[in-house]
């Protein structure tokens, strides 16, 4: 009888994420990986905000910002997002100290505080498009729409990854070792919620012309 030799079992994703392959500046490579994701996002974003900058006085014949935003309804939405970021640290921290009930039920609320604000920029944007206010009405709403909806795809992907987690820890595969999984979601969800801090600065609360 010819006896073969096992193959080697391949770690799964979360065992993977867990070993730690410190680089020279002494964090692993999947958090070295993200921080140069996160760095070449912060051009794109300074590229589109840039743009919006350019344009935001160019609504023609179309509705002026002042006649369609409504800044109390979007800084309660900007408030909902914002608070997501404290409820990711308290995920994280729930993890690390091997608390999996809550890591859960903050991991699950992070994302229903992050659906809340895409559903109130989908609000958003049904109403600016009943006032006359669409993608292609002038290079302003192009400028904007391109802006905000691009941090939305943002914030949705983020959701995706949190329900994911959710899922593994569901499944019993997220335990306290792999609490750098956690980490590294954490850092691109505080990221997007930054950003907003950013964009909404620029849209809602620098002066915009009116017609």
């Amino acid at each position: 009888m010819i006896l073969k030799k096992p193959l080697p079992r391949r770690p799964l994703l979360s065992e993977a994420a867990t070993t730690e392959h410190p680089t020279n500046t002494g964090i692993s490579h999947n958090k070295l990986a993200m921080w140069v994701f996160l760095g070449s996002e912060c051009l794109l974003f300074g590229a589109l905000i840039s743009t919006y900058l350019l344009y935001r006085n160019e609504f023609h014949t179309g509705p002026a910002p002042g006649d369609v935003f409504d800044i109390p309804f979007t800084s309660v939405s900007s408030f909902v997002l914002l608070m997501s970021s404290l409820t990711m640290v308290l995920a994280l921290s729930a993890l690390k100290r091997g608390d999996i009930r809550n890591n859960r039920l903050w991991l699950l609320t992070t994302a229903l505080l992050g659906a809340l604000f895409i559903g109130g920029q989908v609000y958003e944007f049904t109403s600016f498009v009943r006032e006359g206010l669409g993608f292609t009405t002038s290079p302003f709403s192009s400028a904007f729409f391109t802006l905000t909806g691009f941090h939305g795809i943002h914030v949705s992907l983020g959701i995706v990854m949190l329900m994911s987690l959710l899922i593994s820890s569901l499944r019993g595969n997220l335990k306290e070792k792999n609490s750098e999984t956690v980490e590294i979601v954490g850092l691109y969800w505080h990221f997007v919620d930054v950003v907003w801090i950013f964009i909404f600065t620029v849209i809602y609360l620098v002066p915009n012309p009116t017609s």
